[in-house]
């Protein structure tokens, strides 16, 4: 059994959540779409992105790979995720509400 993480290391995890959510949405891309690319399950995905997992270097550089950027910029300085819960609205329905 892992020990719990130090208040260092929750942020550190928290960093990287971030900066996994940011440059994923940057590509338009949802979580499901980064799962399928890492190969990894998609709830583990969505825990790393919440900062929930201590992931091994392995788990950073397959995401980091997935994303086409060097690990370090996973462990950049940052803002932690936003947590928003449910499904976003898709680009279709938000267009459609701004054409009424």
């Amino acid at each position: 059994m892992s020990a719990p993480a130090t208040p260092r290391t929750q942020k550190l995890m928290l960093q990287i959540g971030g900066n996994l959510q940011r440059l994923r949405l940057k590509r338009g891309w949802t979580q499901e779409h980064l799962a399928e690319l890492t190969e990894l399950d998609l709830s583990y995905a969505q825990r790393v992105e919440r900062g929930e997992v201590n992931l091994t270097v392995g788990s950073l550089a397959v995401f980091a790979d997935a994303l086409g950027v060097e690990p370090s910029a996973l462990l950049r300085a940052g803002k932690p995720p936003v947590i928003k819960r449910g499904r976003p609205k898709s680009k279709r329905a938000t267009s459609r509400a701004q054409k009424r």
